[in-house]
């Protein structure tokens, strides 16, 4: 299976059956569209879906499937029946991969926002998505997919959750809020603290699992 990992919280999959792209946010490259027909989305915020885009994109490609939480779904009306709502325990086969969906609540921000749906996507059994959450699965996981900074996380709790999923590697996501030397800071806590191989991909480049 090969990863490319796109801004933010942006991946995507090619295990040679097709291409699925995860959380295609508003800062997502247009690169990161190209040959994909299966797109998995975990919330509703716009850094993790871009609504605008996925309209026009559907119109040029008939065969585009959308899944996401059924709030996401609701915000896709454009895309009719190739919007799909998935919820936890939900499995099913996209790209020629299979698909566990865990999860159910956003991470709490403040007093109890934003209080929306969020989905993670274990991807054959061995990468894990977790969208903006720490919501550890039954699974082992070989490959974890690492949110590093954002306003509902904090760097200890990055590093416990690596420590709870204890994964045999992990790479950064969710990470368009730091600077170049913020991240450097917070790369290298994970790396000595985080107990795995702990890598940042540069933006565009691919990773074999």
């Amino acid at each position: 299976m090969r990863l490319t990992k796109y801004t933010h919280a942006c991946i995507a999959l090619d295990a040679g059956h097709g291409r699925l792209l995860i959380d295609p946010g508003i800062w997502t490259e247009p690169e990161a569209y190209e040959g994909v027909d299966e797109i998995l989305i975990t919330h509703e915020h716009a850094d993790h879906i871009d609504v605008e885009k996925l309209g026009p994109l559907a119109r040029t490609n008939s065969a585009l499937v959308v899944r996401a939480p059924r709030a996401v779904v609701g915000m896709l009306v454009t895309l009719g029946d190739n919007a799909v709502a998935v919820a936890p325990d939900d499995r099913f086969t996209v790209a020629g991969m299979s698909v566990h969906v865990v999860g159910g609540l956003h991470a709490e921000i403040y007093d109890g926002l934003p209080g929306c749906a969020n989905l993670g996507f274990v991807i054959d059994g061995t990468v894990y998505h977790p969208g903006d959450a720490l919501f550890v699965p039954s699974e082992p996981i070989d490959s974890l997919l690492l949110p590093i900074a954002g306003p509902w996380l904090k760097l200890a709790e990055a590093i416990d959750f690596v420590h709870a999923i204890a994964p045999i590697r992990a790479f950064s996501i969710h990470d368009a809020l730091l600077s170049e030397k913020g991240a450097a800071i917070v790369d290298r806590w994970i790396d000595q603290h985080g107990g795995t191989d702990y890598r940042r991909l540069p933006l565009g480049a691919s990773v074999d699992l």
